[in-house]
């Protein structure tokens, strides 16, 4: 019997690993990104903006990256700017493949044990008093709103540094029938509410009425009551959004027969 399909869709630069992770237990990984991930240029109109909130990096008491994206797009600005880190910031970081990436640049962040999103985060001794506090979120534009609210709310003056822009890549009718085709998938993988909207945008436009039926692999609660939301009645959240933990939950959806 065939080895089980897994829908992989994290963006291209991320796919490739847990892809190898999943075909390394015997899955069937196709890769679709539902998310393009495109770093802000000089051209862009928010790029001022970005610069100077680089440039005034050590005003800052605490710094926040988002995610291992906003690492990579981050630590490229800050290389160009700070030839040597400023003293005395505060490095926090939203789950632990953020924070390893930023242990890549030699900084050592905060993380949350209690989960791997804002509201973990949120639940850190450090973030309960922070009155008159600068904080920087490095982030991708358009993210969710729920950490600077938060610790505006508890007296924090909070910045921006929106470093990229996250878009649904430009698929045709071809490309999504050659890549999807008419083989069922046991699961896709979704490690956010964004690429998960996307999926539901494709389903829609391509009529991929059989991907709704199918089981989703998701990274939170959040994510998950989203896509109850939207109609999808067969959803597991893994206990996190890495590549190890996502595999591990779509092993113990699929029956041991499936797979021999």
């Amino acid at each position: 019997m065939a080895n089980p399909r897994i829908l992989v869709t994290r963006p291209a630069h991320q796919a490739e690993g847990q892809a190898e992770l999943l075909a390394g237990l015997g899955l069937d990984p196709v890769q679709l990104p539902l998310l393009e991930i495109t770093p802000v240029s000089e051209s862009d109109p928010g790029f001022a903006l970005l610069k100077s909130r680089i440039m005034d990096l050590d005003l800052y008491h605490s710094v926040i990256f988002i995610s291992a994206n906003a690492v990579t797009a981050g630590m490229d600005l800050i290389d160009q700017y700070w030839p040597q880190l400023p003293v005395g910031i505060q490095w926090l970081a939203i789950g632990r493949q953020t924070a390893i990436q930023l242990e890549a640049y030699g900084i050592t962040a905060l993380q949350s044990a209690a989960g791997y999103d804002s509201e973990a985060l949120l639940s850190l001794p450090q973030l309960q008093q922070v009155g008159e506090q600068r904080i920087l979120i490095m982030r991708g534009a358009g993210g969710r709103e729920t950490l600077a609210q938060q610790l505006s709310q508890r007296g924090a003056r909070v910045d921006y540094a929106d470093l990229y822009r996250r878009s649904l890549p430009p698929y045709t009718s071809g490309q999504i029938s050659s890549t999807i085709g008419d083989k069922p998938f046991a699961a896709v993988l979704l490690t956010s509410g964004e690429a998960l909207n996307n999926l539901t945008k494709l389903i829609s436009e391509h009529g991929l009425k059989t991907l709704q039926r199918t089981t989703l692999v998701v990274p939170s609660e959040r994510v998950a009551r989203i896509a109850n939301e939207l109609g999808y009645t067969r959803v597991i959240t893994a206990s996190g959004p890495d590549n190890q933990a996502m595999a591990e939950t779509v092993l113990s959806t699929i029956d041991m027969d499936d797979r021999t």
